[in-house]
């Protein structure tokens, strides 16, 4: 069976596109960094270079592809409207419309539970609940305009499925627990509002597995969103303390007010519009609020109708990372 991965060079992708391969899948691979595309070659998987923003080249990478998945996304918290727009939602749509075309049987989209972020302290949020009615920034707006894509080509009859997983974590993750690190490293952890924040995290094999799932998922699943997180919400300042136990690193946090960090994030994004000529500045108000304010996501429906059950739990997922990153500190010397 043919498969396409795209956003395959990287974190979620490169592993989706390893575990296909193994499983004797006949993979197509495309993503932005072409030394991760070469060590994908390298290991038997087609790599192409395509730029998804361009309609005919994206159309075309779906020709003879039986399977989608597509994890590319332009994401961070910081950065020009039209920048996101072009990778998140054209992209999409080209990509949607080559599917379309050439019959691929099943396309299956890569989400954010960021859509749902409004500011405020959301638990055991459902894929039905209400979304807030403005996005809290470029990257949730985009990827919420990308999903009504996928809806559009849904209702014209390709078999879609789309799941929003939750903080992908594990051995590869260069973003969200290296940045962690590397306060500590710095100085200090700032833990807003005293790191009481409760919140989701995924292990990146439960994504994957997830990803699998939708494959091959009952047609009941078509056309729907998912929820995919480890089940098991956990404190932030909990999260931290496992971590750096694991890395054998005291902790250094910082307690800091939320209301003073959102101001100081205000004040840093007013002046990177400013003067900073849109350089992301260090701290946005949408990082003190995903670190500050509680968000859990309900997975029911993913247990219920994808069969989705999360194989590896936070501890043994932190303690993988942990391991990876002392490796990668020794080989780096």
């Amino acid at each position: 069976m043919n498969v396409l991965v795209t956003g395959s060079t990287g974190f979620l992708g490169q592993k989706l596109a390893y575990r296909l391969l193994h499983e004797g899948y006949d993979v197509t691979a495309t993503g932005r960094s072409e030394r991760e595309g070469e060590r994908l070659a390298r290991a038997g998987i087609r790599f192409v270079r395509a730029d998804l923003r361009d309609a005919e080249s994206a159309a075309q990478l779906a020709a003879g592809q039986d399977i989608v998945f597509h994890c590319a996304a332009l994401s961070a918290p910081w950065g020009r409207y039209a920048d996101f727009y072009g990778s998140n939602v054209l992209g999409t749509r080209h990509l949607l419309n080559g599917c379309l075309r050439h019959g691929v049987s099943r396309f299956v989209h890569v989400s954010t539970p960021s859509i749902y972020f409004d500011g405020r302290d959301r638990c055991d949020i459902a894929e039905t609940h209400p979304l807030p009615r403005k996005s809290a920034n470029a990257y949730a707006a985009t990827k919420l305009l990308a999903e009504r894509e996928v809806d559009r080509a849904s209702d014209l009859g390709l078999a879609a499925i789309t799941i929003r997983p939750r903080a992908i974590f594990g051995p590869g993750d260069r973003t969200i627990l290296p940045r962690l690190i590397e306060a500590n490293r710095l100085g200090r952890v700032p833990l807003i509002g005293g790191g009481l924040a409760r919140l989701d995290v995924t292990y990146v094999d439960n994504v994957v597995d997830a990803l699998l799932l939708c494959k091959d998922a009952p047609e009941r699943a078509l056309g729907r969103k998912f929820n995919i997180t480890n089940g098991e919400p956990v404190l932030l300042i909990e999260l931290l303390q496992q971590l750096f136990a694991q890395l054998g690193q005291p902790l250094r946090p910082k307690r800091v007010p939320f209301a003073a960090a959102y101001c100081v994030a205000a004040g840093m994004e007013l002046h990177a519009r400013l003067l900073g000529r849109g350089k992301e500045p260090l701290l946005t108000r949408y990082t003190v609020g995903v670190l500050g304010k509680s968000q859990t996501l309900d997975i029911s429906a993913a247990r219920e109708v994808l069969g989705y059950t999360p194989r590896i739990g936070i501890e043994e997922g932190i303690a993988a990372f942990a391991q990876w990153w002392k490796k990668e500190g020794r080989e780096r010397g």
